[in-house]
Order: structure tokens, then sequence, then C-alpha cells
């Protein structure tokens, strides 16, 4: 394989335009932040789910034999797209491509893709993890996401265990609700399910998976796979709506620019700049005025938040 894979954000602007620059059309993800059915619901045809929570170790949530909650299914992988994860920074895609490639007759998921679902299915779980990682289409859209860092940050490493964060994808297959997690041996049947039944069904997978952690954590995030809601808004001819999400589009696309830069150069050269106006102002003394200024400032600050 040429090149590693990156970390990247649980943010509906990333997974959406990854999945538009990998080929799929007419597809977005919304960010859910309650476990309510009726708020999945609203997003009907909803494809399916992906979740990220804090990987635990010191209760798997799976053993060898059985899942916690659900069955698995070592069958099911002969006719759905299911792969074993390779690489720790690929879950967010995986989990991603868990659902795309499983919804071909109601997505058009690009010719790209295509071709990659197609050549993988004839291969095991775990050749079509390994072929996944491999693949430079999908690695370099993925990396394309990651946030630019100018710094090695060696001062994190304190030598202490360091929390772990896992992505999963839920979505009904053929009349049943799969749990796709790369880490586990197999697809998770959650029982029947059909798409008007996936909001209701999954909430209640999800609530039960929550409650397992201690009260105190909350560092979960869901993201829903739906149909673009600008093709919603255009067929209602919901103008109010569809100038919405046209300026969520804006400020995506604005957002993942960011990402791809860091500042560190730019910031260096503003102060530099603000430096000599400051000595061209009144030299060394005016520049120790402005300093002296602003720490009087920031303690004045610091003093009314106590």
């Amino acid at each position: 394989m040429s090149g590693g894979w990156n970390t990247i954000e649980s943010d509906a602007g990333v997974f959406t335009s990854l999945i538009e620059n990998i080929g799929a059309k007419d597809v977005q993800f919304e960010e859910l932040l309650a476990l309510d059915a009726l708020e999945l619901a609203g997003l009907q045809p909803l494809y399916g789910v992906i979740f990220l929570f804090k990987y635990p170790t010191d209760q798997p949530y799976a053993t060898p034999d059985r899942p916690l909650d659900g069955s698995f299914d070592h069958g099911a992988s002969e006719h759905i797209f299911f792969a074993a994860q390779t690489i720790h920074n690929a879950c967010a895609t995986q989990a991603l491509l868990s659902v795309l490639l499983n919804k071909t007759n109601d997505i058009d998921i690009g010719s790209p893709m295509r071709d990659f679902r197609e050549f993988t299915m004839v291969l095991p779980p775990e050749f079509r993890g390994e072929a996944l990682s491999n693949s430079d289409l999908i690695r370099e859209v993925h990396n394309s996401f990651a946030r630019s860092s100018p710094f090695a940050d060696e001062t994190h490493k304190t030598g202490e265990a360091e929390d772990a964060f896992h992505f999963i994808a839920y979505t009904p297959i053929n009349g049943t609700l799969y749990e796709l997690d790369g880490l586990q041996p197999a697809p998770i049947s959650h029982g029947p399910c059909d798409l008007d039944a996936f909001p209701a069904k999954v909430v209640d997978v999800l609530q039960r998976r929550v409650a397992r952690y201690d009260a105190t954590e909350i560092r979960f995030n869901l993201l829903g796979m739906c149909r673009d809601l600008r093709v919603r808004a255009q067929e209602f001819g919901d103008v109010e709506l569809l100038a919405r999400e046209e300026r969520k589009r804006r400020n995506w696309k604005f957002e993942n620019a960011l990402r791809r830069h860091n500042f560190v150069g730019f910031a260096g050269e503003v102060l530099k700049g603000v430096v000599d106006a400051k000595l061209k102002e009144g030299g060394d003394v005016a520049v120790d005025r402005w300093v002296d200024e602003s720490l009087q400032r920031r303690k004045a600050a610091e003093k009314s938040l106590r």
C-alpha cells in the first residue's frame, strides 16, 4: 500500500463531500442530535446511520462467540458488502461504505464504487478489507478531509492509555437490520426490519448500547445517510428548505477548505505586520506599551471570571 490513512472528523459536511468525491449522487449525511425515532423518520428515505462511540477496553461489546446484542450472521457476507477492518484510521470511511455499497438499488453509487463492489464481492471479508485499504481513490479522498497540522505533537505522548473511538454502521438489508462493524467476525443481525421500521428499530438498538456505558459518558455521535434534501425540496417546491440546504452546502464547502490548510504562516505574517506597524508608530516604547496593555486586559478578564 502506498501511503497511510489519516483520522477524519465525524461531521455531516465531511461525510457528504467524501461520498460525492468517490462518485455517489443525490445522497447526504445529517447529524442527529438525539436518539429520536421521529427525527430519523423525518429523513426518509434513510439508508443507514453511522455511530461513533468510545471503544470499550474494559468490557468488550462482543465475544468471538456472540455479541452482547443481536447475533452473528456468518452467511450474510456472501450477499451483502461486509469488510474486515485492517487499518484503524480507515474506520470512518469503512462504516460509510458499509451503508453505501449495500444500497445499490436505492443510490447511484457511481461507476468507481460499482467496479470496486463487483471486484470485492467475490472475496472473503478479510480480503475485502485489504482491497479497501489499498484503494488509491478511497484513501486519497479520505485523506483529503484530514485536518492539516504543521506540528508533530510529542507532548501528548504521556504513556497513559488514550481513549479510542470507533465508527460502525447500521442499515436495513433484505428485510434485516444489520450492524456492520469491521472489527467483528461477521455482520450482526438485529432481527427483521424494513425501511419504514428502521428509525424506531435502530433507535431501540442504540439506546440499549448507550445504556451499557457509565451515565457520565456522553461522547457519542450519530450521522444519518439520506437522500439529498435539495432533491426533496425541489420535488415539493419548498423554496425555504432549498435555500437552507444550499446555504448549508456553501458552509460545508468553506469548512472543508479550511480543513485542508494550516494558518501558522499566515498568523506569523500578520503578527510581524502588527509589530512593524507599532515600531513605526513609536519604536520599542510603543511595542512595550502595547504588550503591557494587552497583559493588563488579560488579567482583568481573568479576574472577572473568578
